[in-house]
């Protein structure tokens, strides 16, 4: 019984997180001028007070104090923790250098390796259809690869780095709302080192404007939603189809480009989107076909 509940929502937490980081640009557009680092160090600081007060409202202060206790899972989270703010850090890097091609990249790639740790570290095996979808989709950002013409180390650390992340909250045995706050509390204390610098000496953005401010206050909300969802989403579900639900952020934000921010779309993105949506395609028929047989995980939030 709760492998079959783990199966129906477990894609829907996928489609809620990754269609959520999809949505992304439209907001993180809004704040214009200020520097990448100042907002990353907001999400994580207002992220922290979010996920606090969902554990006061859930009664979950107890289960957060006993993780705190618990050496592994704390050394596990850190390291997860840590492979987080690297994949922060890589985008702000990409996007600071006018790399956002090669940072994008990196979206599309992940999924490859989220399915390729899911065959390494879980023996995840594939039907023939499943293998035509995941070749397809390998072939389109293979061909993307290719016309970019250099090897794109931003995009494959942006690849790699939150895919091992993915890896390591399925093995953390802990509920997602508790292992995330834990990770945001050991990520939080640097951010506001810099915050409270920025503020001394005037260079803070926060309390510029009402709007602003409401902004910055959000992005905990904004942020820690969908790694919520994303990690309820790892526990229930085969990395191998998690990995092809990734799909969603990175093409909605191509589909954002395009019609919204009114950029080029290029051969190399038509091939390379109408592949990886063939693969999708394949992939959903043949595992509604033939469903897998999940191991009930620890789903609570």
């Amino acid at each position: 019984m709760m492998a079959d509940f783990d199966r129906r929502t477990g894609p829907l937490y996928a489609i809620l997180g990754y269609g959520a980081w999809g949505l992304f640009p439209l907001y993180w557009k809004q704040f214009d001028g200020i520097a990448s680092l100042e907002i990353i160090s907001h999400r994580m600081a207002w992220s922290l007070l979010f996920l606090l007060g969902l554990l006061a409202l859930r009664g979950r202060w107890t289960d957060f104090l006993e993780a705190l206790t618990h050496r592994r899972s704390l050394l596990l989270l850190l390291l997860s923790a840590s492979l987080l703010a690297v994949n922060w850090g890589l985008y702000i890097y990409g996007v600071n250098s006018d790399r956002v091609v090669e940072t994008s990249l990196g979206y599309f790639i992940n999924p490859l390796v989220t399915v390729l740790l899911g065959v390494i570290f879980y023996g995840e095996r594939f039907n023939r259809a499943q293998t035509l979808a995941i070749a397809l989709a390998t072939t389109g950002v293979g061909f993307f690869i290719l016309q970019f013409g250099q090897v794109p180390w931003i995009a494959l650390g942006v690849a790699f780095s939150f895919a091992f992340y993915g890896l390591l909250r399925k093995k953390i045995a802990i509920a997602p709302l508790i292992g995330l706050a834990v990770e945001t509390l050991l990520l939080t204390p640097l951010g506001l080192v810099y915050l409270t610098q920025l503020q001394v000496n005037g260079d803070g953005n926060f309390l510029a404007t009402p709007w602003l401010t409401l902004l910055f206050i959000a992005s905990g909300a904004v942020t820690a939603l969908p790694l919520l969802w994303f990690n309820n989403a790892a526990k229930r579900l085969r990395l191998s189809t998690l990995g092809l639900f990734q799909y969603m952020a990175p093409s909605i934000q191509l589909l954002l480009g395009i019609f919204v921010y009114g950029e080029a779309f290029t051969q190399a993105h038509g091939i390379t989107f109408g592949l990886i949506w063939l693969g999708l395609l394949i992939y959903a028929i043949s595992t509604q076909l033939t469903p897998t047989t999940i191991k009930p995980s620890s789903g609570e939030s």
